[in-house]
């Protein structure tokens, strides 16, 4: 006899075949308007590539395989060195192709070059987030690298600015393309950096662009296989920044010994390691003393990456859980039909249209960082848009898998490792506290920035009671700022300047829906059938 048990029905395909870009209308929108719409035919094209079932692949690939520690060849030489899976290597090719890693540095970059970056950015994170971090590294050091970079790896230039991907092992001057790594932390100190041991001497002679040798430790080295990492290290004038290559001009390796590979909650594709230096040779980056001003440059564009991230794994959580609810039936009707979940839905919407908004308006900014104001306002939210974006991703994602229910909780689903992705975000490049930290203290001491945003938020003065009442009240609190209140100031901080844009070019229903989210102390409001439907289409294209 032959049993039939069950017939597997109301069971949702999952998402695949999409385009990543075109299905997001608040991306799209915002683009156009913050300058970079001469880029949307390469970002639809790439959304079609990304949105494929086989990039999703690739992603789940590289994390189901994580990277291998190679110390040791079989003769007993030491090598230091990482094996990926070939899925890792595929997808840098792409982020690389794409000039993730350098588009606004290029001589002939546009108008609006960190905006397309941006978006770019935020594409690739929906498929894997573990290669983003060596392009965001990169994207880092290259600003930083053109101004200081010692004479004795000028050849290094040319290929940072490539589009190539090389995972070749040789010098740098040698190579197709170049990756950049950063070591920071220590095990005594964290994001304390002052309180770091590792010490350096010259080898001859002492100041800007001189050989000096390290011996110490980095508690987190991420991207061991980088081709060079910056590192901060003590010297007589204090704490100073180093450019640290993997290979030494004359060919050899540099004494970077690789003890472990770190067993992380997530990011498992991408490599983090411990490591000491046993007379390792670096060059020194500015002057003794001034290593914290000069990695602070690149820790700006980091903790930008940081919330663009988050972002990116947000949105394809929304994705994933309304492709669902529109196939799903439960009690007679499509999930996507039931109140409640409307409500949920329509909620993870909105927050995505105003962190779409101010994360593209934020990335205009550092496309007109010659302007005074502009600058400062790059300095004092691209802190308040890591906290509160990366915040906020780790509740989000739990939503999205309780939409799904025991399938999203499943591994075969997207979301468990989307979930996992999340903290990195948060803790990588400075926790929550350091990130309100460098709010209050800037605010405190660039004068600037009042000013920056006065012009930016007061535009749009009067136009909500929600909206001009938080404004009074954050700005009473600045008066007189107390290291306590940073977590409500920064959260306050990001929502009014995401408010301002909702308020400056969305529809009022939209704009006033959000204030009364993140703006109202009152709590939540119903959101209105009609308003809901408007979100879902535009959270799916129009």
């Amino acid at each position: 006899m032959v049993w039939t048990t069950h017939t597997v029905f109301n069971q949702p395909k999952p998402l695949g075949n999409s385009n990543l870009f075109l299905s997001d209308m608040p991306l799209r929108e915002a683009i156009q308007r913050e300058q970079a719409g001469w880029d949307a035919d390469v970002l639809a094209s790439l959304g079609q590539q990304l949105g494929t079932q086989e990039s999703l692949e690739l992603g789940r690939l590289a994390n189901a395989n994580p990277p291998e520690l190679l110390r040791y060849d079989a003769t007993g030489q030491r090598l230091d060195d990482v094996r990926f899976h070939p899925a890792w290597h595929i997808l840098m090719q792409g982020l690389i192709a794409n000039r993730v890693h350098n588009l606004p540095w290029q001589e002939d970059a546009r108008i609006g070059a960190f905006v397309a970056r941006a978006a770019r950015f935020v594409l690739h994170a929906q498929v894997e987030a573990g290669t983003l971090c060596p392009v965001t590294m990169t994207f880092g050091a290259i600003p930083l690298l053109q101004r200081s970079l010692p004479l004795e790896f000028q050849s290094w230039l040319p290929p940072l600015f490539s589009d190539r991907y090389d995972a070749h092992l040789s010098p740098g001057g040698q190579k197709r393309g170049l990756l950049i790594g950063m070591g920071m932390t220590e095990k005594q100190g964290g994001s304390d950096v002052l309180s770091n041991t590792t010490t350096a001497t010259p080898l001859t002679a002492r100041g800007s662009g001189e050989a000096y040798r390290l011996v110490g430790h980095k508690w987190f080295f991420s991207v061991p296989q980088s081709d060079a990492h910056m590192v901060l290290a003590q010297t007589e004038g204090g704490l100073s920044c180093f450019f640290l290559p993997r290979i030494l001009p004359d060919g050899t390796r540099n004494a970077i010994r690789l003890e472990r590979l770190k067993d992380k909650l997530g990011n498992r594709s991408n490599a983090s390691s411990e490591v000491e230096f046993q007379d390792a040779t670096a060059w020194l980056l500015g002057e003794e003393g001034d290593g914290v001003r000069q990695i602070l440059k690149m820790g700006s564009l980091t903790r930008f990456d940081c919330a663009l991230g988050s972002h990116g794994l947000m949105r394809r959580a929304l994705s994933v859980a309304l492709y669902h609810t529109l196939q799903r039936q439960a009690f007679g009707k499509t999930l996507i039909e039931q109140p409640m979940m409307r409500q949920v839905l329509g909620r993870m919407a909105l927050r995505l249209e105003g962190q779409t908004a101010a994360l593209m308006r934020l990335a205009r900014a550092y496309d007109g960082a010659g302007d005074p104001l502009e600058q400062a306002l790059c300095r004092v939210l691209t802190p308040a848009a890591k906290f509160e974006v990366c915040r906020q991703g780790i509740p989000f994602v739990g939503e999205a898998m309780e939409v799904l229910g025991g399938l999203g909780y499943c591994e075969e689903s997207e979301l468990p490792r989307l979930y996992r992705e999340m903290p990195v975000n948060s803790i990588w490049e400075g926790s929550g506290n350091i990130m309100c930290l460098d709010v209050m203290r800037t605010w405190g001491r660039l004068p600037a920035v009042q000013e920056a945003l006065e012009r930016e938020l007061g535009e749009v003065k009067g136009q909500n009671r929600h909206f001009d009442h938080q404004w009074r009240r954050l700005s009473q609190l600045m008066r007189k700022p107390q290291e306590e209140q940073g977590r409500a100031v920064t959260s306050m901080l990001f929502n009014l300047f995401a408010a301002a844009q909702l308020l400056r070019y969305s529809s009022p229903p939209l704009a006033e829906a959000w204030c009364q989210m993140t703006l109202d102390a009152r709590g939540e409001r119903i959101l209105p059938d009609r308003l809901c439907d408007m979100l879902f289409a535009r959270a799916m294209g129009g």
